[in-house]
């Protein structure tokens, strides 16, 4: 499953989104919730420790003046990736 944050982490309850993830999912965050994969943030903490793949839309990251402060755990990705994602899982949750 692709889980899409678009929410500041300070606005969505991460620990219950990660209580759903598996192995096989996939996370990517945009718009407001890149803010969520910043460097030594306590968001990322909780990221860390879960088994799915990290994804960051570069261009909101760009848009927010963040380039730089996101943790290299996250996989900075353009529009077209994000399109492959979608078409790769078939089920998405957004939150």
């Amino acid at each position: 499953m692709l889980f899409t944050i678009s929410r500041s982490p300070y606005h969505c309850d991460l620990s219950a989104l990660l209580r759903l993830v598996t192995s096989e999912d996939e996370i990517l965050f945009l718009q407001d919730g890149v803010m969520a994969v910043l460097k030594n943030s306590e968001s990322l903490n909780l990221l860390l420790n879960n088994p799915a793949s990290l994804f960051v839309l570069e261009d909101d990251v760009i848009a927010r003046g963040l380039c730089g402060q996101i943790s290299d755990s996250a996989m900075l990705i353009g529009y077209t990736h994000f399109v492959d994602l979608t078409l790769k899982h078939q089920q998405q949750l957004a939150w």
